[in-house]
């Protein structure tokens, strides 16, 4: 089911709807300043499986979409360093690897304590995670979602979708909030802030070094 919302001011009736199919343990597709991607609540144990089910990479470390700096750090542990680093570059089109806590570890079933932090600069999905009270874990929606037997293209961007008509068949999917735009077909950048230090871990929309 596709609802279409004002991503400039997302409807709250909406976001209701989606944030209650959240908390029962469902799956919705929401835009990002990247590409398009699949979340469940970090509270559902059960939209969580669903979320791996769909293809959530379990040997890399989880994405959790979170709508503020203050929200993150109740996940990670942000150093002096690595906050200062985050308040520049989020919201926006990076991914920030840190050290997860011991809690988030343990709820969310992680192989190794460590968790990707993202805060997009699209109002939508930062909204969701304010209506919903918490936040999303996130998986890229991609076509080998869709069709396993896809192959590997030259560039990996050409996995990646536009419109949300796209996904309208994607498996396990409750909800696609579409903005009503074609999203750009672009990879976060994702860096790795464990060490002190930031490493490039993939090179993506947000530019690097910044």
């Amino acid at each position: 089911m596709i609802e279409y919302i004002v991503a400039q001011n997302p409807d709250r009736r909406i976001l209701r709807r989606a944030a209650a199919m959240l908390e029962a343990g469902g799956l919705v597709v929401v835009p990002t300043d990247t590409s398009w991607s699949a979340v469940a609540s970090i509270r559902s144990k059960e939209g969580m499986a669903r979320l791996r089910r769909l293809g959530e990479r379990r040997d890399r470390p989880p994405t959790a979409i979170c709508s503020e700096l203050a929200q993150a750090s109740e996940l990670a542990e942000i150093d002096g360093g690595a906050f200062r680093l985050m308040k520049r570059l989020a919201p926006g089109p990076y991914v920030f690897v840190l050290r997860s806590s011991v809690r988030v570890a343990r709820d969310v079933d992680l192989k190794r304590q460590e968790i990707g932090l993202r805060i997009p600069d699209h109002a939508v999905p930062r909204a969701l995670v304010g209506e919903l009270g918490c936040p999303l874990l996130s998986a890229t929606v991609k076509r080998t979602m869709l069709d396993p037997d896809y192959g590997e293209p030259e560039f990996p961007e050409e996995l990646l979708f536009q419109g949300g008509w796209e996904l309208e068949d994607l498996p396990g999917v409750d909800l696609i909030l579409d903005a009503g735009e074609d999203n750009e077909r672009r990879l976060a950048t994702v860096l790795d802030l464990r060490s002190g230090e930031a490493e490039l871990l993939r090179s993506g929309a947000g530019p690097w070094p910044a």
